[in-house]
């Protein structure tokens, strides 16, 4: 399915600015495929697609837009489009995407602020029609832009969302045509069975008990601290229920998941267990339950912050997910990794403004039978590297230092992937804010394996918290060390 939707040509800077996905659901709001591989903003869509399909009557022409995240959506950065395809005046399915506005209104540049309240984080967006018969309510669109930072450049942005909605709609009429809608729906019925048997047949192989494990948040940024997620993960014939009952509840900061995130982070955890092959779909859904109580951590209730949810608490779900289940399949799940997007997020308001975000990349945790990859991206974290030339063309820092984190990997038989090292200097003032994770509480190991090391900030030297926002001046030096991955198995070379 991810070839229908073929390229779209993004503004300038898009792809420095955005994370992008994009899916095609059946008329019911199920996924049928999806893009891109981006664990957060598709399971998520996945999950809460079905609610928004069946909440309003849909008309050819139509496209919607939200980020509320209590009603379809993620945090407010993530802004999602959504179109109904018809073939024929039928209804046949949706194409959306997904994309995250550096600059979506909040007063810290770069939309990701240490917040208490939604109304800090930016500009909410409750499902509104974007488009009326096949017309752009510019009105609305207008308002919208008006409350944002850089308003040419995000019309450019949803300009290429609506860009590829409308690629994908005609790209799927297309398909309903070369078969018509008969042969369509059928081909539609055997792709989720498929993707069912598959996933059926991977949950058949982990064997039937209960596994629990608990993990940790640093803070909240408001003095909560160490706080605790818990899983116990019960397999049984009938398939697999993962219950969160004992996590902490939602807290005064953003850390905050709806539960759409938290679906996204176990599903992903599944979905590595599953055949590679195994298509993106609804069916591959199938087979899990959650329950979660209401109010919690991982199912906070409106209007609880959520910027940092979507983005660190989703990491440390799939940490607890992956220590529940290591106990039940030896030797398939690796150590932890660096378990934090390491959020930052920088810029200026007022006159030649500037938004800047982007997230780092850190140590991959050992396996049982190799070491963890050093300097990647991992789990949830969606996002790729942002070269050096791109950011000191593009705004007024200069990276002086950008290198392996050597040493930072936790120890054992095989040793655990190193952080990286970034060092940034600010060439003019910036209001900066960061939203890190392991920097109290380490990646753990396995098997004897020894923690990789946390992470650490500092600004001029002097060690900043895990979570902070604060006006640097021109001259300032940011330093980001980020964690290294857990080791794995105890190190034959230590005598004890």
């Amino acid at each position: 399915m991810g070839a229908l939707l073929g390229r779209v040509a993004f503004s300038p800077n898009i792809r420095d600015r955005l994370d992008y996905s994009c899916a095609l659901f059946n008329r019911h709001g199920q996924l049928l495929g999806q893009a891109t591989h981006i664990p957060v903003h598709l399971g998520s869509m996945a999950y809460a697609m079905v609610d928004l399909v069946e909440s309003r009557e849909w008309h050819a022409g139509d496209m919607l837009i939200l980020n509320d995240p209590y009603k379809g959506g993620t945090h407010l950065p993530d802004i999602t489009l959504v179109a109904p395809v018809f073939f024929s005046g039928t209804l046949v399915g949706f194409c959306a995407n997904r994309a995250h506005h550096a600059d979506i209104g909040s007063d810290a540049p770069g939309s990701m602020p240490v917040s208490r309240t939604l109304d800090e984080e930016g500009v909410l967006i409750p499902p509104t029609l974007l488009m009326r018969n096949a017309e752009v309510d510019e009105g609305f669109l207008q308002s919208l832009l008006q409350r944002l930072t850089s308003p040419d450049t995000s019309r450019g942005d949803f300009n290429a969302q609506i860009a590829a909605n409308l690629l994908g709609a005609g790209r799927l009429q297309e398909l309903v045509a070369d078969g018509g809608q008969d042969e369509f729906d059928q081909q539609e019925r055997n792709l989720q069975s498929w993707a069912q048997s598959l996933v059926s047949q991977s949950l058949a192989c982990i064997p039937r008990g209960r596994y629990q494990f608990e993990d940790f948040l640093d803070d909240d940024g408001y003095g909560h601290t160490d706080i605790p997620i818990r899983v116990e993960i019960s397999v049984r014939n009938e398939g697999v229920e993962v219950d969160f009952s004992g996590t902490a509840d939602q807290v005064e900061g953003n850390l905050n998941c709806p539960m759409p995130v938290t679906a996204a982070a176990v599903f992903y955890v599944f979905r590595c267990l599953m055949p590679a092959h195994t298509p993106a779909c609804h069916g591959a859904l199938q087979g899990v339950t959650i329950n979660a109580p209401g109010g919690c951590l991982v199912n906070a209730r409106a209007p609880a912050a959520v910027a940092a949810g979507n983005v660190e608490t989703s990491s440390r779900i799939v940490d607890t997910v992956c220590g529940a289940l290591a106990q039940a399949l030896p030797g398939q799940f690796a150590a932890a990794s660096q378990g934090t997007m390491n959020n930052l997020a920088m810029g200026r308001r007022g006159q030649q403004g500037w938004d800047y975000y982007e997230t780092l990349a850190g140590g991959m945790g050992a396996a049982h039978d190799c070491d963890g990859r050093s300097a990647r991206h991992s789990h949830m974290t969606n996002t790729l590297n942002t070269p050096v030339e791109v950011l000191e063309l593009n705004y007024p820092l200069i990276i002086e230092q950008y290198a392996i984190r050597r040493d930072s990997g936790g120890a054992g038989q095989f040793r655990g992937g190193d952080g990286v090292k970034r060092r940034y200097r600010f060439l003019e003032g910036a209001e900066v804010s960061l939203l890190t994770e392991r920097r109290r509480n380490p990646p753990w190991g396995l098997n004897g394996g020894q923690p990789g090391q946390c992470g650490n900030n500092e600004l001029d030297g002097r060690k900043l918290p895990g979570k902070v926002r604060f006006q640097a001046i021109a001259g300032q030096t940011l330093t980001i060390e980020t964690p290294g991955g857990g080791g794995y198995g105890t190190d034959p070379s230590l005598k004890f």
